[in-house]
């Protein structure tokens, strides 16, 4: 291969990660810190949606990750309510 198909290549790969990475980055409108207690133990997550309802919900899931084991007590765990949460417009 030649060098300038070498950087035309270079280039397409960095054009596509950037698309990838606006893509992703576009569609988040709100950016939410939920803290939560279950079973004795707190964990706090945070996560960023278009919404705030979502992004409410995906920090909970977030926070309940490393506290709770098992199915059962992740889907437990995200019923509970938040002791703490806070939200913000990116």
């Amino acid at each position: 291969m030649t060098i300038r198909g070498r950087l035309v290549t270079l280039l397409l790969v960095l054009a596509f990660a950037a698309l990838l990475l606006w893509s992703t980055l576009a569609s988040q409108h709100v950016e939410c810190t939920v803290t939560i207690s279950y079973r004795g133990t707190e964990g706090t997550g945070t996560a960023s949606a278009a919404s705030q309802s979502d992004a409410l919900r995906e920090a909970q899931t977030a926070a309940c990750g490393p506290i709770a084991q098992g199915m059962d007590d992740r889907i437990a765990c995200g019923r509970v309510a938040p002791v703490a949460r806070k939200c913000r417009t990116l």
